[in-house]
């Protein structure tokens, strides 16, 4: 009994909660159809509300003075060192310009230790001339090296093994030797070859003429002048012309500009001059003559006219650009020349002529393509540091 009418009273409590569930969940129905159309109704004023802006902002961005107000806005708040420095008192400003005063002595008194470094140079080529003069000798056949001044040893194992090799394997005929080479055959014209500087600028027919090249000096201004320095060309006699010696003097200019004194950075080549060529009759290089068939109007007769025209060649470096003493600028093709002619300059003074010995057998030019790599390779781990960095 008792089981049973506690079973049938938990029916009952069973569907009375049921019933009120049903109630409730009709009433909540109801409810919910009234709220679903009243968010339906805000959606929609939402949607067009915002098409309305969006209108409205089209038509903002399509007037001219809207856009440059905007522009003004936005480079107002660039922020740039000047403008970053227009922001300190006025009391901070002018202290700042005297730094700028100070950094002008600066560099006023570095042009003068380039001066004096100018001035050893010159003191010290006069020590390096009885050197490069015994050079010269040997290059070209005037004195022998005595065994003394011939002893080398080489740091490079393989190559002294090589040549102990070829001394026990070889008999050299001394006597035909001497008879048949003087000096160090195409000394200078084997540089040129070797050195893609110069090999750039040297055409087939001018490979016969560098052959007589027989030394290249460098000259520098004397005390008290501008300064200066000169390339010396020597030549032994041939037959394209009749000078013995070509120069080319480079101008330099070691002193801040007045109107931009922060630039200076050392001495720099300001102008060069060259020297005239007396070439000998049909021989120069430099130009070339061409045949060019002119008809006349009227009468329908042909001419054969002969012109010459410039000509690519090394012996253009004599007749370089030159700079207008009146400020007037160059064109661009000009300047890129006038650049790339003091390039090779500096180059021949710096380079060639102190490490001539060098440049004929290979080993500075491996010695600059080994420092270039590195140089490479150090702007790459500056960059991926520059990245870990940020």
């Amino acid at each position: 009994m008792g089981r049973v009418f506690v079973s049938g009273g938990a029916a009952r409590a069973r569907r009375l909660r049921g019933a009120r569930r049903r109630c409730g969940l009709c009433g909540v129905r109801g409810a919910g159809s009234k709220t679903e159309d009243t968010a339906s109704e805000s959606l929609e004023a939402a949607k067009n509300a915002s098409n309305k802006k969006e209108k409205l902002a089209d038509q903002v961005m399509q007037n001219p003075q809207v856009l440059a107000a905007l522009q003004e806005r936005l480079d107002n708040t660039s922020v740039t060192p000047s403008s970053y420095i227009e922001t300190f008192p006025k009391a901070v400003i002018r202290r700042i310009d005297a730094l700028k005063k100070l950094q002008v002595k600066c560099a006023h008194i570095e042009a003068k230790f380039y001066e004096e470094v100018h001035d050893l140079e010159r003191k010290y080529a006069a020590l390096y001339q009885p050197l490069f003069d015994k050079r010269r000798e040997f290059i070209n056949g005037e004195a022998e090296p005595t065994d003394a001044e011939a002893e080398w040893h080489s740091e490079n194992e393989d190559e002294e093994k090589l040549a102990g090799e070829l001394k026990n394997a070889v008999v050299i005929d001394e006597k035909a030797e001497e008879a048949n080479v003087k000096g160090i055959p195409d000394f200078w014209f084997t540089i040129f070859r070797n050195v893609d500087m110069l090999s750039e600028l040297v055409q087939e027919y001018d490979e016969p003429i560098l052959k007589h090249l027989q030394d290249i000096k460098v000259k520098f201004s004397e005390p008290g002048q501008p300064m200066s320095f000169s390339l010396e060309f020597h030549f032994g006699p041939n037959d394209y012309f009749s000078n013995s010696v070509l120069t080319k003097t480079y101008k330099m200019k070691s002193e801040p500009d007045k109107t931009d004194p922060f630039s200076f950075e050392g001495p720099e080549i300001v102008d060069c001059e060259g020297c005239t060529i007396d070439w000998k009759k049909g021989k120069n290089v430099t130009v070339k003559t061409i045949k060019k068939k002119q008809k006349h109007k009227g009468r329908g007769t042909v001419r054969t006219i002969t012109k010459q025209v410039p000509n690519d060649s090394f012996f253009n470096f004599f007749s370089p650009i030159k700079v207008s003493g009146d400020g007037e600028s160059l064109d661009e093709d000009s300047e890129f020349t006038l650049a790339a002619d003091f390039e090779i300059g500096h180059f021949f003074r710096e380079r060639i002529v102190p490490r001539a010995v060098l440049y004929f057998t290979g080993e500075a030019i491996e010695d600059d393509d080994n420092f270039e790599e590195d140089e490479e390779g150090e702007e790459e781990v500056r960059c991926t540091l520059f990245f870990i960095d940020y």
